[in-house]
C-alpha cells in the first residue's frame, strides 16, 4: 500500500497532536538512531497505524541513502505525512528540543565543575566516548563493510584521514568512496520497498534541492568569527555526514576545535554527556554552540548551531522525496551509496583513534575504564545511560585518587 493510500485513509493530524507525541518520544528514546527507528515503528505503524510497514520501510531506506540524521529524517517525514509542513516542523521540534535543552544546560554548568571531582567527572565522560565510538565502529563495520570491496574502501578512507586529517580529506574520502562503490559494489543489494512518493510536488522538490545546494556553497565561503561562520560550519557538517549519529564526530571536531571555538577537552566531555540524554545525537551541536567563543554566545549560538546542523538533512530530504521512487531502483545510485557508507566507517575509525582515544586515555586505569564500558555496551548490552553513569563515576573516583 502506498503512502498516499495510507494518508488518504487517515484523518490529518494537527501540529499540536504531532508535537505532543514526538515530545514524549524525545524524552524517552534512548539508544541511538537504530533504537529510535524501532520506537517510531512501534508508535506509528503498530499502535497508531499512521502508515503501513511498506511505507515506513521506504522512509527508513531513504534516510539511510541521504546525508543527515537518519532517525530525525524519518520522524520529520512521518510528521510531514500526517500534518503537512507544520506537522514536519512539530515532529522535529518535539523530538529534538528535550535533548538540546539538556545539553545546553550541561554546557552552562560544565564551566562550574572545578576541583578533583569535577575534573574527574569530565574525564569520565571522555572515557565513555571511547567506549561508545568503538561500539559504533564495530557495529557499522559489521553491517556496512561485510565484504572485501567495502572493507577495503573503509581502510583507504582511514589511511587518508591518518595521513592528511581535516575537512578537505573528509569530503575527498566520501567522494572517493562513492566512485569506488560505483566500480566495486554494483552487486550490493540495498532494500527496496514498493511505495509511492511523499506528498511533495516535483517543483517544490527542485526548490528544496536548490536551497540545499545554495546554502552548502555559501557555507564554504570564508567568514569571520561570527554567527554566519558558525552557521556555515554546522551546515557543512550536517550536509556531508552520511549515516548520522557518531559519524558526525570527526566533522564537528574539525569545525569547532580547529578554529579554536571549543577546546578539545570540552568537546569530548560534551560528547560523553550527549550519550546520557535521549533524542538525536545531532543535538550535541547545541552544546558546542553554547560553548563557542563567538558573540553573542550562549543560547543564541546554540540555536544557530542546532538549526545549521539539522537544516541540510531536512532540505535534501524534502527535495528528494518526490524523486525517490525512481532513484532507488537505479543500480548505480545504490552502488555509490554502498561505497559512501563504507567510507564513513573509515572516517569514524580514524576519529576513534584521534581525537577520542588519544585525548582521553593516558594511563592504565583510563584504558581499563574505557574497555569496561565497551564490554558493557557490546557484550552485556547495557543501556548507554547506565554505561555513561558508570564511567562518569569511575572518572570521579580516579580524579579523587590522583
Amino acid at each position: 500500500m502506498s503512502i498516499r493510500a495510507v494518508q488518504g485513509r487517515r484523518h490529518p493530524g494537527s501540529p499540536l497532536e504531532i508535537l505532543r507525541i514526538f515530545a514524549r518520544l524525545g524524552v524517552t528514546c534512548f539508544g541511538g538512531p537504530i533504537a529510535h527507528i524501532g520506537y517510531f515503528r512501534d508508535e506509528f505503524v503498530i499502535r497508531r497505524q499512521w502508515l503501513d510497514e511498506s511505507a515506513f520501510a521506504d522512509l527508513v531506506g531513504l534516510s539511510q541513502f541521504l546525508p543527515g540524521p537518519a532517525s530525525s529524517q524519518v520522524g520529520f517525514s512521518v510528521g510531514l505525512m500526517r500534518g503537512g509542513y507544520l506537522g514536519g516542523l512539530a515532529a522535529w521540534l518535539g523530538f529534538t528540543l528535550p535533548s538540546a535543552l539538556a545539553l545546553v544546560l550541561f554546557a552552562f554548568g560544565a564551566a562550574a565543575l572545578h576541583g578533583a571531582a569535577g575534573e574527574g567527572l569530565l574525564h569520565g565522560l571522555k572515557l565513555v566516548a571511547v567506549a561508545i565510538v568503538a561500539q559504533a565502529v564495530l557495529g557499522m563495520a559489521r553491517s556496512l563493510c561485510p565484504d572485501r570491496p567495502r572493507a577495503s574502501i573503509a581502510t583507504l578512507a582511514l589511511v587518508l584521514m591518518m595521513i592528511a586529517p581535516g575537512s578537505v580529506s573528509q569530503v575527498t574520502a566520501i567522494a572517493l568512496g562513492a566512485g569506488a562503490g560505483l566500480v566495486l559494489c554494483r552487486g550490493t543489494a540495498l532494500p527496496i520497498s514498493d511505495t509511492a512518493a511523499m506528498p511533495i510536488s516535483r517543483r517544490m522538490g527542485v526548490v528544496f534541492l536548490a536551497a540545499f545546494g545554495a546554502l552548502l556553497a555559501l557555507a564554504f565561503v570564508p567568514a569571520d568569527d561570527s554567527l554566519v561562520a558558525l552557521f556555515g560550519a554546522f551546515y557543512r557538517c550536517g550536509a556531508l555526514v552520511f549515516g548520522g549519529g557518531h559519524v558526525v564526530l570527526p566533522l564537528l571536531r574539525d569545525a569547532v576545535v580547529a578554529p579554536g571555538w571549543v577546546s578539545d577537552s570540552a568537546f569530548l566531555a560534551g560528547y560523553g554527556a550527549a550519550q546520557a540524554v535521549p533524542g538525536p545525537l545531532f543535538t550535541f551541536a547545541a552544546y558546542l554552540g553554547a560553548l563557542a567563543t563567538i558573540r553573542p554566545g550562549g543560547a543564541s549560538d546554540a540555536a544557530v548551531a542546532l538549526l545549521g546542523i539539522f537544516l541540510p538533512g531536512i532540505l535534501i530530504l524534502m527535495g528528494t522525496l518526490p524523486f525517490w521512487h525512481e532513484l532507488r531502483a537505479r543500480t548505480g545510485a545504490r552502488a555509490a551509496m554502498a561505497g559512501v557508507n563504507a567510507a564513513v566507517v573509515g572516517l569514524l575509525a580514524a576519529a576513534l583513534y584521534s581525537p577520542v582515544f588519544t585525548s582521553a586515555v593516558h594511563t592504565g586505569p583510563d584504558f581499563a575504564v574505557a574497555a569496561a564500558g565497551f564490554v558493557l555496551l557490546v557484550v552485556w548490552r547495557a543501556p548507554p545511560l547506565l554505561v555513561v553513569l558508570a564511567c562518569a563515576a569511575a572518572g570521579v573516583g580516579l580524579g579523587m585518587a590522583a
